[in-house]
């Protein structure tokens, strides 16, 4: 009996050194986090915007108010300013209020602000640091390269010239003819609208439109819908801001296999203009893109190549499809819960420019009413309620204040434009 309650006794010695070497083992991890958080995330200078105190871990995450957010930056505008720092999690954030701030930050200093954050959530979708496309690139020799050479083709091929407008005009034209054979029944047009938006898309960049009836730009577009959704989830916005978080089985996880089934359409088109284009005549940028391909080879650092070129007609496709087609759904809506005004653009149109012959961009100054309500559309249309994130290029004075390298913006104005338009 004794050797047992001895026995017993060492068991119970142990069981307690072991829990109380874990708890040391534990608070000293916990302090190490916190201390490693301090160094890495609060380290003040005297020249930074003021802001609220962030907690160890959160930030400034629990003092946001998740029902009513714009509320949150009305109350600290009031406290800090214009410009002041908060922190998301480990995500320094600068947030810009007034015209005075965002014009001096914005539009004197873009240059300083151009560079993106890095998102883990980008490997999903292919993104490396070797091949990172356009629109999601940060500010490197690469990203200098690739926006030189879409710019300037895309112009090449109409961009901002007669060219475009006339090929607008074209599919305005099958796009009304669509319309007039619903018979004036009842009917969802935003297929339509997506198909023919696509189509001038495709048309600047592939050289081709689809017809509407087309499976492969149905396709496309749905497959494209379908990925905008999934990056709009809460959980793919925790995949976004740490990387480990992309091991977690979720809906994020369909991200790869969206953007897989997008490029093998666009991989189908490319190889078709490999084996049909002209080295001395390049029909659209896919072909001028391939002719940059051929000087590069033999360049390893060239950031001209096949990966590459997928993500820009995949970025282009979607940017440019979505948001045009969005702004004419805003208006279509617009129009039909405001008969008045559509019945006064109609009258006006009429009576300026006839019915017979399609509207262009220099019969605009004849329009003012219908001009006017253009402009009204695209003010109040919600096309892209939270845009893609920027971070400062280098340490970089706004006002009387320096903005370290690396902190991310937030336009306050775009807070409370998204809020209250979606409330």
């Amino acid at each position: 009996m004794e050797t047992l309650m001895a026995v017993i006794s060492w068991m119970g010695a142990q069981a307690s050194s072991f829990w109380n070497n874990i708890t040391a083992v534990l608070i000293y991890l916990l302090l190490l986090a916190l201390l490693l958080d301090y160094v890495m995330f609060r380290r003040k200078s005297s020249r930074l915007p003021p802001g609220p105190t962030p907690l160890p871990f959160f930030g400034n995450l629990l003092q946001l108010d998740f029902w009513r957010p714009v509320n949150t930056v009305q109350q600290l505008t009031k406290r800090y300013g214009m410009l002041f720092l908060a922190q998301a999690g480990w995500t320094n954030l600068v947030v810009l209020n007034g015209f005075k701030v965002m014009k001096e930050a914005l539009g004197k200093k873009t240059e300083d602000f151009i560079e993106r954050p890095s998102v883990p959530l980008l490997c999903l979708a292919g993104y490396t640091e070797n091949c990172q496309g356009l629109v999601l690139a940060g500010c490197s020799t690469g990203w200098k390269e690739q926006r030189k050479f879409v710019l300037s083709t895309l112009k090449t091929f109409g961009m901002g010239k007669k060219t475009l407008e006339m090929m607008v005009s074209k599919e305005a034209e099958h796009l009304c003819s669509e319309l007039k054979s619903q018979g004036g029944a009842p009917f969802i047009p935003h297929d339509l609208v997506n198909s023919a938006v696509g189509n001038i898309t495709c048309t600047l960049i592939l050289g081709s439109r689809f017809e509407y009836s087309d499976e492969k730009i149905h396709t496309l577009l749905h497959l494209t819908e379908d990925l905008l959704q999934t990056l709009t989830k809460n959980i793919t916005q925790m995949v976004a801001a740490r990387s480990w978080f992309s091991y977690i089985p979720g809906p994020h996880l369909k991200i790869r296999e969206v953007y897989n089934d997008i490029t093998a359409i666009f991989k189908e088109i490319l190889n078709e203009h490999k084996k049909t284009r002209d080295p001395a005549f390049a029909r659209d940028m896919t072909d001028a893109y391939l002719e940059e391909m051929e000087k590069a080879k033999g360049t390893p650092e060239s950031s001209f190549n096949e990966q590459n070129v997928l993500k820009i007609i995949f970025e282009l496709f979607v940017t440019g499809t979505t948001t045009t087609s969005s702004t004419i759904l805003w208006g279509l809506l617009e129009m039909v819960l405001n008969p008045e005004v559509q019945k006064r653009v109609q009258e006006e149109i009429e009576k300026v420019h006839g019915r017979d012959k399609p509207l262009m961009m220099k019969d605009l100054p004849d329009l003012p009413y219908t001009n006017a309500v253009l402009y009204e559309i695209q003010r109040y249309a919600d096309i892209v309620p939270i845009p893609l994130p920027y971070i400062t290029h280098r340490d970089v004075e706004v006002g009387k204040f320096v903005i370290p390298k690396k902190y991310q913006l937030k336009p306050a104005e775009i807070c409370y434009l998204a809020f209250f338009l979606h409330h």
